[in-house]
This record gives C-alpha cells, structure tokens and sequence, in this order.
C-alpha cells in the first residue's frame, strides 16, 4: 500500500485516538499539576454586653472569583504526586529511617493509602489473570470435545456470567455471602461459627473479591480459546497421534503453541482490566478491608464530597504507568517473536 493510501486508511482512526485518548490523557495529566484554591475565610467580630465572638464565615463569592480566575486551581508541580495521599516519598523515607525490622518498613508502607491500594491491585492481577487463562483454556478444551448435541447449551451456560452485567452479578453474590445468604449460612455452620462473617475478615474479601473476578473474567477467556480451537488444523493432531503423543503431549506440544497469539492477547486484555479493577469493591462494600486504585480515584471524585480533581488525575497517571508496566514485558515479547518470524 503506498504511503499516501496508508495515511488515508489510517486518519479516522488516528484522529479518534488522538481526541478521545491522547487529548484527555494530557488533560488529566496538565490537572494532576494543581491543587484546587483554598477557601476564602471572613472573619467577623460580633459583640453585646458579654463580649465579642469571632465567628469564621466562607466567601462564597471570593472563592467563586479565584476559580473563575484560575480553573485548574494552584500550581502544585509534582507536590500532589509526592504528598502522603500518593507516592509519599517523605513518609516512607521517614520509616525506612525509624523501621527496625523489613516487616516494619513494610507495614508502615502498607498504611499509606495508595500503597495499600496498589498492594490489592497487584495481588488481584497477578492472581485472577493467570487463572482466568489456565480455566478458560480448561474449559474451551472440554467443550471442544463434548458430544455435538451437547455443545450448545454448555457454551450458552458458560456465557452466562458475561452477559448478567457485573454490577448485578457482584450484588447477587454478595447477598449469597451474606450472613443471611446461602454461601454466609453454609460457611457458618461448616465451621461451627455463627459469628463468622466473610464481610468482616480482610482475607476473606481479598478471597471473594478474587474469586468475583475469575467468575467474571471466564466467559471471554474461555471463548476466544473456543474460537481458537477450531482453527488448529486437523493433521497435525492426528500426526501427533499417529507419533504416539500423549493427549497431554499433543496438548502441550501443538495446541498451545497454535494458541499462542490468543495467550498474549487475553493476557494483555486481562492485565488492563484487572488492573482497573473498581466494580466488585463497590457491590460488596468493600471498601474498609480492599481498595484499589480506580476505588482512590472515585473516592476523590465523588465520595469525599469536595472533588479533588488535582488527586484524582494524579492517581489516574499513575495507574495509566502501572499498566504500561505491567504490558511491557508481553509487548516486548510479542515483537521478538514478530521479528522471529519475519527473518
């Protein structure tokens, strides 16, 4: 295709990217740079026959003015990234200075609020994402060789859980884990505790949290494997049969690697959206015991009250990082194998 054409081809799409990604992405980041305006105090004297009092009144119309002067608020530079809300490099220097042991250290780090959000962010992508792989290629392989009559209603039953929508489906098993629930029920006569409640242990959320994920995660997982599975080609299968392979032998030997493009594309489909994980804290009311880093975000939006749009771009930054991170490595991977191929 020459270069012109190319360009021509490609201009919708890279002038959607550009407005709907790229533009905001900078927009988040100029706001991360400020702090909103402090407030403008009156203070007024009111005296009688007891005395004077003070009283200590907000400018509605000074602080409306300074806004309109000044929209994005004051210039704070990186202070919002560095301040004990986010980075908190001053606070962790401050314990590694007083800590005695490792185990210290990392318990004050884990007190600050975004390394506590980003240590359930961490474990719940590293923990959902590989199994929503290994499960979902289980899956795909059983159905691939069930019986033709049978096929239909179990990929419509393994669908399930992607087309509830996820709010829906995060409050119906948070009321089953209730401890009026079914799960909540079961869990308590199982271990002979009528006080035990899933909702009142860290672990236990971090668990359900997780275990929420996978349940939701599936479906696509295991279809695009599915849709994968029919294109491996039929003699290769059979020569390995032929050769003697094992079915395991012919699974590890031909079906994964044919599936390879499909591994790295679920892993970075799945890296994303786990890392954004944001829904299921909310549905189970999680917030006390697992908070991640979209969670922080919302927070500053809305659940504080007074919008911190300063904090709430700064954490948006570092999450958009994180995930660049988490994706380099398969990137990386994925290129060396495209220059593989191409030599």
């Amino acid at each position: 295709m020459k270069h012109r054409s190319f360009f021509w081809f490609i201009l919708p799409t890279l002038s959607a990217m550009i407005l709907f990604i790229a533009l905001p992405i900078v927009s988040v980041f100029v706001q991360s740079l400020h702090v909103e305006h402090e407030q403008v105090l009156v203070v007024s004297e009111s005296c009688g026959p007891f005395g004077c009092t003070e009283t200590t009144t907000i400018d509605q119309e000074a602080t409306a003015l300074l806004r309109e002067e000044r929209p994005l608020g004051q210039f704070n530079g990186v202070g919002t990234y560095l301040n004990r809300a986010h980075l908190a490099t001053a606070e962790i220097g401050e314990a590694w200075r007083t800590a005695e042991t490792f185990g210290d250290f990392f318990n004050e780090v884990l007190d600050l609020p975004f390394y506590w959000a980003l240590a359930f962010t961490l474990t719940y992508t590293f923990v959902v994402t590989p199994f929503v792989l290994v499960l979902g290629l289980a899956i795909a392989v059983g159905v691939n060789n069930l019986p033709r009559v049978f096929k239909g209603p179990t990929i419509f039953i393994s669908l399930l859980p992607m087309i509830v929508t996820p709010l829906v489906g995060a409050l119906i098993l948070f009321w089953m884990v209730n401890v009026d629930g079914v799960l909540g029920a079961a869990i308590q006569w199982l271990f002979d505790d009528p006080n035990l409640s899933m909702n009142a242990s860290t672990p236990l959320v971090w668990t359900m949290l997780i275990i929420y994920g996978i349940w939701s995660s599936l479906p696509f997982s295991f279809i695009v494997f599915y849709a994968g599975l029919q294109t491996i080609p039929d003699d290769q299968l059979e020569a390995a049969q032929i050769d003697g392979a094992t079915r395991w032998q012919r699974m590890r030997y031909v079906t994964v690697p044919h599936l390879m493009p499909l591994v790295v594309f679920i892993t970075l489909i799945q890296l994303m959206d786990n890392f954004r994980v944001f829904e299921p804290i909310i549905s189970f009311q999680a917030e006390s015991h697992a908070r991640s880093l979209s969670w922080i975000i919302y927070n500053d939006l809305i659940a504080a009250g007074n919008p911190l749009y300063g904090s709430a771009g700064a954490t948006s930054m570092l999450t958009i990082f994180g995930v660049a991170i988490l994706l380099t490595p398969v990137l990386i991977r994925t290129w060396r194998d495209f220059n593989r191929k191409s030599v």
